[in-house]
C-alpha cells in the first residue's frame, strides 16, 4: 500500500508516496528528497546499519522538522536517507517507528487506511 506523506525541512515541504511497510524497523526516505527540502544527508555524522535485500549497508539518519501522514504529525521524526530503486515507484518507506502507539486499520474492501 502506498500512502501520501508531507516532509518538512528548513527549505519547504514535499509531498511523497511512501510504501506503508510494516516489516520495516524505521521510516526511510530517498535521499534525493531530502536534499529537495533541505537536509545534507552526507553532512550527517549519525549511521545506521540496514539491513536490505541486497546487503547490509549504512544510512545516514535524519532528523526531520516535521512529517504528517495518515492524519498524523510527527515533529522531530527520524527517518534513513536510502534511495529505493527506481522499479519501487516510491519515495521511501513508512515504517514501524511512525505506527507504533497507534492503532492501524487497512480495510481492503473499501482501500482505505487509518492510523488512530
Amino acid at each position: 500500500m502506498v500512502v501520501r506523506a508531507e516532509l518538512f525541512g528548513p527549505d519547504g515541504s514535499a509531498v511523497l508516496r511512501l510504501a506503508l511497510d510494516t516489516g520495516a524497523t524505521s521510516t526511510v526516505v530517498s535521499v534525493g528528497m531530502l536534499v529537495a527540502i533541505g537536509y545534507d544527508p552526507a553532512l550527517v555524522s549519525d549511521r545506521v546499519q540496514v539491513t536490505t535485500g541486497s546487503g547490509i549497508e549504512f544510512a545516514p539518519r535524519v532528523i526531520l522538522d516535521r512529517v504528517v501522514a495518515l492524519g498524523q504529525e510527527r515533529s522531530g521524526f527520524p527517518v534513513l536517507g536510502h534511495t529505493l530503486p527506481p522499479s519501487a515507484g516510491v519515495d521511501g518507506l513508512l515504517g514501524l517507528d511512525f505506527l507504533r502507539g497507534q492503532m492501524l486499520t487497512v480495510d481492503f474492501r473499501a482501500g482505505h487506511v487509518m492510523l488512530a
